[in-house]
């Protein structure tokens, strides 16, 4: 199964909500996404059907491995896009906004090359 970008958002959502909670709801998903109750259910039952997140009898959301491999892959890009942008001098709101958008479509190659660049910036001294 192919995931779009909407798919991408939610496996991140779940992530990072993970991160900060043990238990993992699609309402909470709702919340931190903005997105309205009856969307996240329908697209956590496509999930579901997907293999990328299973639910337990209380609600509770936990990625499989291949929804984290895709959830870790989209917040790494997301990460290391918002602190590019925000060291080019774009503002923290705008780089974060930006980089949500541009970690769904950036190919693997370019992402590549760009992680490599920040490591060579963190290497070179001050």
């Amino acid at each position: 199964m192919e995931l779009h970008e909407s798919g991408e958002m939610y496996l991140e959502a779940i992530l990072v909500l993970g991160q900060k909670s043990s238990f993992v709801r699609s309402v909470d998903v709702s919340e931190y996404l903005g997105y309205s109750k009856p969307s996240v259910s329908r697209a956590m039952g496509i999930l579901r059907a997907g293999g990328y997140v299973l639910m337990d009898p209380d609600g509770g959301l936990t990625l499989t491995d291949a929804g984290r491999e895709v959830a870790e892959k989209i917040f790494e890009r997301h990460t290391l896009l918002s602190q590019l942008l925000m060291a080019l001098g774009v503002p923290e709101g705008t780089a974060i906004a930006d980089a949500c958008k541009m970690e769904h479509t950036i190919s693997d190659e370019s992402f590549q090359a760009l992680k490599r660049h920040m490591a060579q910036l963190k290497e070179k001294p001050v």
